[in-house]
């Protein structure tokens, strides 16, 4: 059999314990920096109704790779009332949540509440362009915290200032939270247009400013802020809003009566056409027709622009018109008196000839057929 060693008992020590002191000298007087604590406890719950088509799903997977505080849920049947939703929230311990709500499979609407109080608002969701639809050079890491840009328009009415509020706590990435990266390389930008809201995504390149777009695009156009979460009165509404079934009627009707635009249209543009589109000189037209008959005629304007008597001027355009009448007339005699006269020269002369020969009773010779006959004329 072994030997069984037996360990020694130690005595205490009666020494002091060194103490540990700190650094004589410090780079700064701040205290030592303390390990950090994770304390805006943001959770965002993200899902959506069924009915929605392939582009908003895309949209929504979008956004959660853009935040990393989200919480994901599957699709909320139809049949089930919004109030449903601050249970579920309260489920996931999420105290924001962004609903996709599809309509028709082509209207697409987005509610951001803040559970369990409220408010919440509802936005319809237009001109959407994916990330993977896009393909644009800007990038960044998945889990990286975001620069927040507000148009200063934000600031002046006070539907906008509660917008703001609620997309900084939404969308923005708590500090130090554990899916997430600790620095800024991309910033979100919510623009005012047309009243609507623009959201874009650029990747921050350089500190000068230097921005790449990274995607997803869209536009918030505002239809309602309720005082409640999903719920509640009505605090703000959008008056410019029409609804996308409205707009599409109203295209409908237009193509409909588009045969009887037109014929107003023609019957306007008949009524309010000018009679006289640019004002002629008097001999610009001059060379275009017969010379003698512009002449009669501006000899007719120039005698009616005298300050004569009607009579007179008439009578004289007559006897202007039969004087050159009669000179062509004339004229045209006498040329065929002329060619008559010469025509009738040499008849005549042969006649006589044959009359002489006849009373002398010469004979003349005529060819016939080759041979020379002689007759008596």
């Amino acid at each position: 059999m072994g030997k069984v060693q037996k360990s020694k008992r130690k005595i205490p020590s009666t020494e002091p314990e060194a103490q540990v002191l700190p650094p004589p000298v410090r780079k700064s007087e701040e205290p030592l920096e303390k390990k950090q604590k994770w304390i805006n406890k943001q959770r965002v719950l993200i899902f959506a109704s069924r009915g929605i088509n392939h582009r908003d799903r895309h949209l929504m997977e979008d956004l959660k790779k853009l935040m990393p505080h989200h919480k994901p849920e599957s699709k909320m049947e139809r049949s089930k009332t919004l109030s449903v939703i601050n249970e579920m929230c309260e489920m996931k311990n999420c105290n924001k949540a962004i609903l996709f709500e599809g309509r028709k499979k082509r209207d697409l609407y987005m509610w951001i509440s803040n559970v369990p109080n409220g408010p919440s608002v509802k936005f319809l969701i237009e001109n959407v362009y994916t990330m993977e639809e896009l393909k644009l050079t800007g990038n960044c890491l998945r889990g990286s915290r975001p620069l927040l840009s507000f148009d200063p328009v934000f600031t002046e009415k006070p539907h906008y200032a509660l917008l703001k509020e609620i997309f900084t706590q939404t969308f923005g990435v708590p500090k130090h939270h554990p899916k997430s990266q600790p620095f800024f390389d991309h910033v979100y930008t919510f623009t005012i247009l047309d009243n609507r809201i623009w959201f874009r995504n650029f990747q921050i390149l350089s500190e000068d400013g230097a921005l790449a777009e990274v995607g997803p695009r869209f536009v918030f156009n505002p239809v309602k802020i309720f005082s409640g979460s999903f719920s509640g009165v009505a605090l703000w509404e959008n008056s410019n809003y029409v609804s996308p079934a409205k707009y599409r009627n109203q295209i409908k009707l237009s193509a409909k009566n588009k045969y009887v635009n037109r014929i107003q249209q023609k019957v306007h543009a008949a009524a309010t056409r000018p009679t006289d589109s640019y004002k002629l000189k008097p001999l610009d037209d001059i060379f275009q027709e017969d010379v003698l008959e512009k002449v009669e005629e501006y000899e007719k304007e120039k005698m009616t622009s005298e300050n004569t008597d009607g009579v007179s001027k008439k009578n004289k355009i007559k006897n202007v018109k039969i004087g050159a009448k009669q000179k062509e007339k004339s004229i045209k005699e006498v040329n065929k008196t002329v060619q008559l006269i010469k025509k009738k020269k040499p008849i005549e002369k042969a006649k006589n000839k044959i009359d002489k020969k006849g009373k002398a009773g010469k004979k003349i010779k005529v060819k016939i057929n080759g041979f020379l006959k002689s007759s008596k004329s």
